[in-house]
């Protein structure tokens, strides 16, 4: 287990950018897979805000861990 607070930190930065590109991932293939739908668009949005916003806690994880 970590022992510090910013380890911790670290750990859900990585875990949760994880989370969020598996959750973008499926989201933009289940909206891509239902276009008929007026719920693909919102799920492909989201899809893409969960891959960004994944993407850039563990952008900010890997500049951390490199600045130190």
């Amino acid at each position: 287990m970590t022992t510090n607070t910013s380890d911790f930190a670290l750990l859900m930065k990585k875990f949760g950018g994880m989370a969020l590109i598996l959750f973008g991932v499926l989201a933009i293939a289940i909206g891509l897979e239902y276009r008929s739908t007026d719920l693909s668009f919102g799920l492909i949005a989201a899809g893409i805000v969960a891959l960004v916003g994944g993407m850039g806690l563990l952008v900010l994880k890997i500049i951390r861990r490199n600045a130190g």
